[in-house]
């Protein structure tokens, strides 16, 4: 993974065609999707890991379903568990905070201990197992200021720590939206053709969106920002909410 240290900007590394085989991990959040129309407008051969990791907001697993059926993507539904972690997404008896909610030393309350280190584990495997040289993950800029296993230099030490323990010794770990504000995001994936209609974003695992989250409210003020209504809403709704 190249990232300028002065911008963080993401480039893509120039590869042979039989090389575009690659692992994405998606979610069924807009930051992911937008990473898998990206990675598709690349001409990547797509490989997708949803993790099922009984977090509260397990709606997102049905979404990243549905974006991988929409593609005609093969998909793997990997069933894991963080029983230690204390998380607001993996524990009912801690509330998903809806003011920007942060423990001791400016991590959300809704951070998952190791969760990044343990997907792209899993994703290191797959990839070399099929001889893929490429894995795609949708962090950025507005996740890292709060989880440590969004930032910049974690993710070249984990793609440094993978080649290290890996036979082949080459994956790339590629975050082309790292420098990028959701409302960026947006309006890339709005240009790639993302059915953002299709995806899911609350933490708190409702029926509807609730709002208040801070995931919610990310996205909500993001759409807003280009004057938009977000999609979600309109399909749940059927009209401006």
């Amino acid at each position: 993974m190249y990232i300028n240290k002065k911008r963080k900007v993401f480039r893509t590394r120039n590869r042979s065609k039989s090389a575009k085989k690659a692992v994405i991990l998606l979610s069924g959040g807009l930051d992911s999707a937008t990473t898998l129309y990206f990675a598709k407008k690349y001409g990547y051969n797509l490989y997708v890991l949803i993790f099922n990791y009984r977090q509260r907001h397990s709606k997102e697993v049905r979404s990243a379903v549905k974006i991988a059926e929409i593609n005609r993507i093969r998909y793997y539904i990997l069933d894991v568990m963080f029983p230690w972690t204390k998380s607001a997404l993996t524990k009912n008896n801690i509330k998903v905070p809806f003011n920007r909610g942060l423990s001791r030393g400016g991590i959300p309350v809704t951070y998952v201990a190791g969760r990044n280190i343990i997907f792209l584990s899993y994703a290191a495997s797959f990839a070399e197992s099929i001889n893929a040289r490429k894995i795609f993950i949708g962090a950025h800029i507005e996740d890292y200021s709060g989880y440590p296993d969004c930032r910049p230099e974690f993710l070249a030490a984990m793609e440094k720590a993978i080649n290290k323990g890996t036979a082949c010794g080459d994956i790339e770990i590629a975050a082309p939206l790292i420098d990028k504000s959701k409302r960026d995001i947006i309006k890339l994936g709005i240009e790639l053709g993302v059915p953002f209609e299709y995806t899911w974003s609350c933490y708190t695992g409702g029926r509807y969106p609730c709002g208040k989250c801070d995931s919610c409210r990310f996205r909500m003020r993001a759409f807003e920002s280009l004057g938009m209504v977000d999609p979600l809403l309109r399909r749940l709704y059927g009209r401006d909410k």
